[in-house]
């Protein structure tokens, strides 16, 4: 058997291929160098204050802090609009002196608080929340969670017997977020439908929606366009409001003074002129 011939390349062949293999790793490095350096440039000021915090934060404070990087971005690039929280039982005791501001950037102008769940449940610092929220300056709402497997009404009398709007607040908000379990899509948006005119009627204020984005555009934007709508979007690529967005959710883990743990943060669609229009208004 006959051995093979073992063709060997020539040094000029060698320091060709040597060399493209050097431009392609040099391409690919200038092109990641680029990417990076764009997103840098893109969040400088969300990576401005990750950088300001490292140092300070411990433990879980700063493994959170990497959240912030899209959060101040956010607010940062809607400085012609305002923020707000949104609190419940989640949150805790509330040093509330020390609530005034997100990130130690952006004043707060509006905080909702979570009322009701359901047929039959309140937020356990409901009471709390909502009195510590009147004595300061800020426009306050309650919102209610809406169960689909719950009766719509009592769902709504339970919201009234428990929330009492003053002049000044903030409309009422229904909360949608489960898929009915033992119902038709249908019968849920009845159900609904039937919680809002009860509540409207008793407040005599047409009430806010809020959903999660998908949830909305799926199920309950043919039927519900005519409410004010407040969106719940966390989608890192997502940096704008769309235009039927009048209060968009944009982030479960912001990070603000006097609260512990993680909190909604909210953007409204318009200026604090524009939201005190919608609030209820002040009898003559």
């Amino acid at each position: 058997m006959k051995k093979k011939k073992v063709q060997r390349k020539k040094s000029g062949e060698i320091t060709d291929d040597n060399g493209k293999r050097w431009k392609y790793i040099a391409f690919s490095g200038a092109f990641i160098l680029i990417v990076l350096l764009a997103f840098a440039w893109h969040y400088r000021a969300g990576i401005r204050y990750y950088l300001s915090t490292l140092g300070k934060a411990r433990g879980t404070a700063h493994k959170e802090a990497k959240y912030d990087i899209r959060n101040v971005e956010i607010m940062s690039s809607h400085s012609d609009k305002i923020f707000g929280l949104d609190i419940s039982q989640y949150q805790g005791d509330i040093n509330w002196i020390e609530v005034n501001t997100i990130n130690d950037q952006f004043p707060i102008d509006f905080i909702f608080v979570r009322a009701t769940m359901g047929e039959s449940k309140v937020d356990d610092r409901f009471d709390d929340n909502w009195k510590a929220v009147a004595t300061r300056a800020n426009l306050r709402g309650a919102y209610h969670y809406f169960r689909p497997n719950e009766n719509s009404v009592k769902q709504a009398k339970n919201f009234i017997k428990t929330v009492k709007l003053e002049s000044g607040d903030l409309p009422p908000v229904l909360d949608i977020e489960e898929l009915p379990k033992h119902q038709s899509m249908d019968s849920l948006k009845v159900g609904l439908k039937r919680w809002l005119d009860e509540v409207e009627s008793h407040y005599r204020v047409k009430p806010i929606l809020y959903s999660g984005d998908k949830y909305y555009t799926d199920f309950l934007q043919k039927e519900f366009s005519n409410y004010i709508l407040w969106i719940a979007n966390y989608n890192f690529w997502v940096e704008d409001l769309k235009d039927h967005w009048n209060f968009w959710q944009f982030s479960e883990k912001g990070t603000v003074r006097g609260i512990k743990g993680n909190v909604d943060l909210n953007i409204f669609n318009g200026t604090i002129e524009e939201l005190e229009e919608i609030t209820i208004p002040f009898k003559n």
